[in-house]
């Protein structure tokens, strides 16, 4: 136990964050009753000429109810789904025994280094603690619970899924519809992007091929890697890979930025398979949707990846002449220049490479290094619900993405309600543990299923090989 409750037990914790005494029931021993659901309110985008663009993502929930929390875990919450991705067999093997668990309770209580022996154990304290979320950490060389008895070098993280975040507040730069926490599809469009670009990737690079995208409830997504030889990696490898897939850093110029060309005009055989995807997209997002460089900001920055000073002279005057130019007629006028230079001359080779990277500053994944480079990082467990919105952390088909829409995610309240109506039509029967078949949450925990059967499958395939081999 961490923060606040260091070296307090978890009945002292429950006692004292709840204000419950010895006697008084739990809020799981509870008899069942119908729940008042708290209200989700939701703004729509009008996208009527002339109207400043309002973000669809803002539906919240006014207070997560206790109750709520509680039925969603104890009927909806697909634990056993979890452990047999977490697991990768039926019987609980170190990956899941010796793993990390964290939970959020109501009022920032955070309570680390949990491990259970079974998944019915992991679903019995879920359910006493209620948290508002909970998050998943590494494979540990002795099981976390038992922290504090082992001596600390020989307490270490031995595995992990190799993880990313995306997160759209990176793309404030280069968004103009929406800034900060609030989303919409329109910015969507840049999580779409990188998906598709990592999801292509990471595949063909590393040969990864045990990835699940999960959503994260708000303005971003989430990527677990649970191949063997991915969730074997160091920390030192994990900061290698991701700093070879990081292409967008800091600095006060953006053309510096970029780490992309390591001392050649060519781009690495990925990126340009990425560079090539994403021009397709370019023109749309950036320019007609977003219009970054309508404004003198927008076109300046866009300036400052030209090598060539007397183009970048012409483009300025240009501009500054006639403000009522698009970005689509800016990126036109780029291009002509590129035109109407030499063929296979060094100034041409400069200007198209100038214009790759443009395309790479603005649409390429821009990712969480942080999160990736340490196996003990703690990540939001899918399935949780997002305390902003009420969403579900759901799995997303990498192959849909452009589909997906994030105000189509279902929220709590809207599951409860689809239970309340189906405990209606089959007369109040009994509560099951799979109650999430009944509601449009169903989908989702089908993918995870899928994706876990994969790994099941591919352990049994390995005993099978090393049976054969002896």
């Amino acid at each position: 136990i961490t923060g606040p409750c260091d070296g307090l037990g978890t009945e002292h914790v429950l006692k004292r964050h709840r204000n419950l005494s010895p006697t008084r029931p739990l809020p799981h021993q509870h008899p069942r009753r119908r729940l008042t659901l708290p209200m989700a309110i939701t703004e729509r985008v009008d996208t009527s000429p002339g109207k400043p663009p309002l973000p669809l993502m803002k539906s919240f929930l006014h207070a997560v109810d206790v109750e709520v929390m509680l039925t969603f875990y104890r009927r909806l919450y697909p634990f056993k789904s979890i452990f047999n991705w977490l697991n990768h067999e039926h019987t609980p093997t170190r990956l899941f025994t010796h793993r990390e668990f964290a939970f959020t309770l109501q009022g920032d209580i955070y309570l680390r280094y949990n491990s259970f022996n079974t998944v019915d154990e992991l679903k019995k304290q879920v359910c006493q603690l209620n948290p508002t979320r909970f998050e998943i950490g590494p494979v540990y060389s002795a099981r976390p619970k038992d922290k504090k008895t082992v001596r600390p070098g020989a307490f270490n993280p031995v595995q992990r899924e190799l993880v990313f975040d995306i997160d759209m507040t990176d793309y404030d730069p280069v968004r103009t519809c929406c800034s900060g926490t609030d989303i919409c599809k329109r910015c969507w469009a840049f999580i779409s992007a990188a998906v598709q670009v990592l999801n292509s990737s990471i595949r063909e690079q590393f040969g990864y091929e045990n990835l699940l995208w999960v959503y994260s409830g708000r303005r971003g997504i989430h990527l677990w890697i649970s191949d063997k030889e991915a969730m074997a990696l160091t920390d030192d490898q994990r900061k290698a890979l991701v700093g070879w897939m990081t292409v967008i850093h800091g600095g006060k110029e953006s053309s510096k930025r970029l780490n992309v060309r390591l001392n050649s005009r060519s781009l690495p055989p990925s990126l340009q398979t990425a560079v090539d995807y994403l021009a397709t997209i370019f023109s749309e997002i950036i320019l007609t949707d977003q219009d970054l460089f309508s404004s003198e900001e927008g076109y300046e920055t866009l300036l400052e990846f030209i090598p060539d000073a007397q183009a970048v002279k012409s483009l300025r005057s240009k501009w500054s002449q006639d403000p009522s130019r698009s970005s689509e007629d800016k990126w036109q006028d780029l291009k002509t220049i590129v035109k109407k230079s030499e063929k296979g001359s060094i100034e041409r080779l400069n200007l198209t490479a100038a214009m790759e990277d443009i395309i790479l500053h603005y649409t390429y994944p821009r990712i969480d290094a942080e999160v990736s480079k340490h196996r003990n990082h703690l990540l939001k467990a899918p399935f949780c619900i997002h305390p902003g919105t009420g969403r579900v952390c759901v799995p997303v088909d990498p192959e849909r993405i452009e589909e997906f829409d994030p105000e189509t995610v279902p929220t709590v309240s809207q599951l409860l309600k689809e239970l309340d109506q189906v405990g209606k039509a089959e007369g109040e029967a009994m509560e099951h543990h799979s109650d999430w078949e009944k509601t449009s949450l169903k989908p989702y925990v089908d993918m995870l299923d899928k994706h876990a059967l994969r790994l099941m499958d591919r352990v049994r395939q390995d005993k099978r090989e090393l049976d054969v081999s002896w």
